[in-house]
């Protein structure tokens, strides 16, 4: 077969070299470039030739593109005959779902990552399914145009915490993101919880996730 043309991107260069290592054991891919924003990623995508994308989940930064789900949907919207492994430590199952539906090749835990990676790239190499393990999620969400109207109820600050939770984070990273206190953030999120009149975490991913609120 043809060597496989790969692009990886993390907001961490020592992450790139270790990925960038463990891809180029296997002679079937070569590693043609490498981001460390979701600008650079999109930038090396349309100048060259790429069939794989291996990209971290989260990479903050001031980006049209953005990152989480909002940048995996963008990607196979704007390049779908690319394919594309995240790396990530998220294990919620609302997200991992909706990745797998995007038709992401593979969701690789980042504490799994020697393991994880070189047997996914055994796989693609082979053309064969990377079967994914997790729950499946199911609408809780009755009104969702109810809903819409609650989202105006939201201030600017609850709107980003809510944006930033959804792609990932968690209330601690938010925190530490926004120069905030975890309290301060947390607070935050209950509040707006409370304007969307959502009782848990499960409803608010759901719905947002079903309905592509912040993208």
């Amino acid at each position: 077969m043809d060597t496989l043309n790969v692009v990886i991107a993390d907001d961490h260069p020592i992450v790139l070299v270790g990925v960038r290592e463990l891809i180029e054991r296997d002679t079937r891919f070569k590693v043609v470039g490498a981001a460390v924003c979701s600008n650079e990623l999109v930038a090396l995508l349309v100048s060259k030739p790429v069939d794989l994308v291996v990209t971290d989940f989260n990479m903050p930064g001031d980006s049209p593109y953005g990152d989480g789900l909002k940048l995996v949907e963008y990607l196979t919207r704007r390049f779908p005959k690319v394919g594309i492994v995240v790396l990530t430590m998220i294990s919620n199952p609302l997200i991992l779902t909706r990745l797998q539906e995007l038709g992401v090749l593979a969701v690789i835990q980042k504490h799994q990552l020697h393991d994880e990676i070189q047997a996914a790239l055994k796989a693609i190499a082979r053309g064969k399914p990377i079967h994914h393990n997790g729950p499946q999620p199911t609408s809780v969400m009755d009104d969702g145009a109810d809903l819409d109207q609650r989202f105006t109820r939201l201030s600017p600050k609850e709107h980003e915490i809510l944006r930033l939770f959804v792609s990932g984070q968690s209330v601690n990273e938010i925190a530490r993101g926004l120069n905030r206190s975890a309290k301060t953030i947390s607070t935050q999120k209950v509040s707006a919880m409370r304007k969307l009149e959502v009782s848990s975490d499960q409803d608010l991913l759901t719905y947002c996730i079903e309905r592509n609120v912040f993208n």
